[in-house]
């Protein structure tokens, strides 16, 4: 699978079939799967749909490294139109926002990624939710965590994000595992070097567990985004273990991935968070999410050549 997974990531980059998934009708339908669409009044009806079943979102307005200030400014007003909206429509309650900070600065200048993100928390506190910052390549794990810890100071909410395949996570951890820090835990999605980040599937998954024992022994408020079953049940278990009751920790999974398993978790009561990227650059969204699971490439290719 891996050289299938290498090519789908090269076809991120690629205009040719950027453009004519863009044109092709049936390969838009496998677009909505995983992305509800491009403007903030598609975001707000994929919450309000998921809110009817029990679910909660957090919302990512797609794109990172951005090029300059008109971005960012772009960036930051889309977020603020979509806290307004949420507040407006009463779903404050139900969903949050997550950014990237290469998405609100130029050139990883830390002061303007903290201006902006300062923007964004300062929305979210007058419509009633949170923000969680996303976390990308190692590179950006020291700055990043910089930044969350500086926003911290005046919205003692902000969420931080660790993943599990990196060495270094357990002693992240450690630091952010505390009553009242909002740590999402996830796997990791890109290509690292063998000496920062764990290459083999069981290591990263055992990372993944001792880095939950610390959040759940430390009382912070554990965000578990994995779609893995296995580790969905290990997870349960080790909520018990530690005497955790669902609302103090919850799962969260991809928009369009393994929905009837998130439908079953908030049935039985677990709180389930849905991360739902939305805006105009998709098309590397979507092949990242190919390239997670090539199995998905036969099926998306078929509607890519239909006519209906």
């Amino acid at each position: 699978m891996e050289p299938l997974r290498s090519l789908i990531l090269a076809a991120a980059g690629n205009d040719v079939i950027r453009r004519a998934v863009a044109t092709a009708p049936g390969a838009r339908r496998i677009v909505a799967r995983f992305v509800p669409g491009e403007t903030v009044a598609d975001a707000l009806a994929a919450v309000k749909a998921l809110a009817a079943d029990g679910r909660y979102a957090t919302l990512d307005y797609l794109g990172e490294r951005t090029r300059d200030r008109e971005q960012v400014e772009r960036a930051v007003h889309t977020y603020l139109r979509l806290l307004d909206g949420l507040a407006e429509r009463g779903l404050s309650g139900h969903a949050e926002v997550s950014v990237k900070l290469s998405a609100l600065t130029v050139d990883g200048d830390p002061a303007l990624a903290s201006l902006s993100l300062g923007r964004i928390c300062e929305a979210a506190e007058r419509c009633g939710t949170t923000v969680t910052v996303d976390m990308e390549d190692h590179t950006t794990t020291d700055s990043t965590l910089a930044v969350v810890n500086d926003a911290r100071r005046r919205w003692p909410w902000v969420g931080a994000v660790v993943q599990s395949y990196l060495r270094r996570s357990e002693t992240d951890v450690a630091a952010l595992a505390h009553k009242g820090s909002r740590v999402r835990l996830c796997k990791g999605a890109y290509a690292e070097p063998g000496d920062v980040a764990h290459s083999d599937a069981h290591a990263v998954d055992l990372s993944y567990v001792r880095c939950a024992n610390l959040l759940l022994e430390g009382g912070a408020y554990a965000m578990f985004a994995t779609h893995d079953p296995r580790l969905v049940g290990v997870l349960r278990q080790r909520t018990r273990w530690y005497g955790r009751r669902p609302g103090i920790y919850e799962y969260q999974m991809l928009y369009g991935v393994r929905p009837d398993e998130q439908r079953r978790l908030a049935a039985e009561g677990e709180t389930v968070r849905v991360y739902v990227p939305f805006g105009e650059q998709w098309y590397g969204y979507l092949m990242r999410r190919l390239a997670e699971r090539p199995a998905n490439l036969a099926l998306f290719l078929r509607a890519l050549v239909s006519r209906s």
